[in-house]
């Protein structure tokens, strides 16, 4: 068989190299270039694979899938928080492997502390760190109030000890901070590389299946706010969770984007105090609290997931001085916010063309619900008109091309919201058949009526 050796291949052209290097010299892409054996290596190699499976394969044993019953209660681990819950489905599962990632500071030590303490009042816990010291993580335990005979920790990079030590099965969970610090001893690539991550994370997810340990994985963000490293990752573990937020201030949110064990459509949020993560029960009021019922301020009903939520959307307009007007967002989708300031400008003849626009989701909430549109509209068009809405007032509903006002993902939920917080109308689309509801259909009609 021939000898296999390292070749370096680009993922986008297919050169092949001797050596890695950041950028592919041939068609000029950067970090493409991946570590593979050589193609003779490669085909003796599958050859001699191929003939071994035929002989050395054997019969799966296999039951039946109704005879399973596993216990519910048993297998999820509570972890202290019962939002979170809700978006893991329930709990942790035994012998899964949830992926968490978010911004540098966000709280994701913090918040897998807490979850620690919780499990480890009941079952044996491990906390493996590959980026902090022992002494470091003591004092974060202090501060949280980890402090239980169960809570371990160990320091390690290697990815080899550390899917040892989960197979071993003296622990229920396991925190590994975080998979971009691990290296395997067979693969020479450096730490947080293509080749790493993903043997890694093959090794830590069969030692969790193979030994029914719940493991949790960190994983890093890139600029942009996506996973760093392969999209393979995300494919095998079984949960992936994004923790969003302001890392100085404001609420932050807990979301599953994959779930293969619960729904991804809900949503758990917290603020941080000085004890650490504490979930906000009540959001919609903590939001509102001090708003100040001013021309550009109006108020959402909108949705974090399943959940309702009322929001403050403000909007601040200035003669601009330049030729071209700045248009800034803060919580909203930026493109979404030109178009719905070029559908004023056509359907309801506002002159926008000189001024500057600012948008604020109060609270350090990001939208991503198309029944905001309204809201947005009527908040620029009463900072341009230097008018109010009435105070007692909440609109969604989603602005169509045409000036349209159309209906919103689930309204009665977002009017229940609005009732429970003492609210006395809500500016909606007609299709909501509400006595609660000032039903409207287009947007130039909703500013002559509304905006006073």
């Amino acid at each position: 068989m021939a000898r296999a050796h390292a070749v370096f291949t680009c993922s986008s052209c297919g050169a092949t190299f001797s050596k890695w290097a950041g950028k592919c010299s041939n068609c000029g892409e950067w970090n493409t270039i991946l570590e593979t054996i050589s193609a003779d290596a490669a085909e003796a190699v599958g050859k001699n694979t191929l003939s071994k499976s035929r002989v050395s394969g054997k019969k799966l044993d296999y039951v039946s899938l109704k005879s399973i019953t596993p216990s519910e209660s048993k297998l999820r681990l509570k972890t202290g928080f019962p939002d979170l819950n809700t978006v893991l489905g329930g709990g942790i599962l035994k012998g899964s492997v949830t992926l968490l990632t978010g911004q540098p500071g966000i709280g994701k030590s913090t918040l897998l502390m807490q979850i620690c303490a919780e499990v480890a009042k009941f079952r044996p816990v491990l906390y493996i760190s590959g980026e902090e010291s022992a002494g470091q993580v003591k004092l974060r335990a202090e501060r949280l109030g980890a402090d239980s005979d169960k809570l371990s920790f160990a320091s390690s990079t290697s990815g080899n000890d550390i899917a040892k030590t989960i197979e071993s099965g003296d622990f229920d969970f396991v925190v590994v901070d975080s998979i971009q610090t691990l290296a395997i001893a067979e693969i020479s690539s450096a730490p947080g590389g293509v080749s790493q991550v993903t043997n890694c994370g093959n090794l830590i997810i069969r030692a969790a299946k193979y030994s029914d340990t719940a493991v949790v994985i960190v994983g890093h963000v890139t600029k942009e706010g996506t996973l760093a490293g392969p999209k393979v990752l995300e494919h095998l573990v079984d949960v992936v969770v994004n923790f969003e937020g302001d890392r100085y201030g404001g609420f932050k949110t807990v979301r599953a984007i994959k779930n293969r064990f619960g729904s991804t459509s809900e949503v758990a949020i917290f603020e941080m105090v000085e004890s650490g993560l504490r979930e906000v029960k009540n959001p919609s009021a903590a939001l509102l609290a001090e708003r100040q019922n001013t021309d550009g301020s109006i108020i959402l009903a909108t949705l974090e997931g399943t959940r309702p939520i009322l929001v403050e959307i403000q909007a601040l307009t200035s003669k601009t001085n330049f030729g071209y007007p700045n248009r800034t967002a803060s919580g909203y989708d930026l493109n979404r916010l030109k178009l719905l300031i070029a559908v004023l400008e056509r359907r309801t003849r506002l002159n926008l063309y000189d001024q500057d626009i600012f948008i604020n989701v109060v609270g350090g909430i990001k939208l991503n619900d198309s029944g905001a549109d309204l809201a947005i509209c009527l908040a620029i068009a009463s900072a341009v008109a230097k008018r109010k809405l009435n105070e007692d007032y909440v609109v969604f509903g989603e602005v169509g091309l045409g000036g349209e006002v159309r209906s919103a993902f689930r309204p009665d939920q977002r009017i229940a919201e609005a009732k429970k917080l003492g609210f006395t109308r809500a500016i909606a689309p007609r299709t909501c058949k509400d006595d609660f509801v000032i039903p409207v259909r287009d947007l130039r009609q909703t500013l002559i009526e509304h905006i006073k």
